[in-house]
């Protein structure tokens, strides 16, 4: 009887502590997987904060692209400004030495020809039959204002400050003595050119009514060779 008593007091005794072994190992377990799932957590969290820090700076970034793109494309506008200021710097001083005589010049034009009138009566005066130099310079003023680029009379090229003095039937031109008939060569338009002379009440009219001969020809080929010492 004593030993029948015996094993009813450890048999409680071992589910005792076999429910404690089972109860502390869930808690242990428990606890390792609450402490994965903190740790995890921890992770993705600061993976999140390493994200949104790193778009943050890819804003930054970008915010910075366009300022500099923004400065490039300001710096490519002044200098293209700066080209097309230099490059019409560059066509006016070429034309400037055009219109000095500097340098040689060759193109199309016109051919204006001025000589003496013919019909003269026996008691007309002989100084309303000749060229001089207002007629001359009707026409080269004309020329010039429709745009000539390069004008010469008798083969010598007109510069900034040539005079045309008037002595008989001779002109001077700086200085060189030149006979009707007097041979206007202009560079330019020949349609325009001549459109401008031939004009109703224009140069060619009014000339033409001072009985001179006014010829006109277009020129496919004009050539000026520069100043010398002019």
């Amino acid at each position: 009887m004593m030993k029948i008593k015996g094993k009813r007091v450890v048999l409680p005794l071992v589910c005792v502590v076999l429910g404690f072994m089972i109860a502390f190992s869930y808690n242990l377990t428990k606890d390792g997987k609450g402490a994965r799932k903190d740790k995890a957590w921890d992770q993705e969290y600061e993976l999140r904060q390493q994200l949104i820090e790193q778009e943050e700076r890819n804003r930054e970034l970008q915010r910075e692209l366009l300022q500099k793109q923004g400065n490039v494309s300001k710096i490519e506008k002044e200098l293209a400004q700066e080209k097309q200021l230099f490059f019409n710097l560059a066509k006016d001083t070429e034309k400037y030495r055009m219109y000095l005589g500097k340098v040689k010049v060759k193109g199309t034009g016109l051919q204006v020809t001025l000589e003496d009138g013919t019909d003269m009566g026996s008691e007309d005066n002989v100084n309303n039959y000749l060229v001089h130099e207002q007629h001359v310079f009707k026409v080269v003023n004309e020329l010039y204002i429709s745009g000539a680029e390069a004008i010469a009379i008798n083969g010598q090229r007109l510069n900034h400050d040539s005079y045309i003095i008037c002595n008989g039937p001779v002109i001077t031109i700086d200085g060189h003595q030149h006979p009707a008939p007097f041979i206007i060569s202009a560079i330019g338009d020949p349609d325009v050119l001549g459109a401008s002379l031939d004009l109703p009440g224009g140069i060619k009219e009014q000339l033409v009514n001072e009985n001179i001969i006014f010829t006109v020809e277009k020129q496919k080929n004009i050539i000026f060779d520069p100043i010398i010492g002019g």
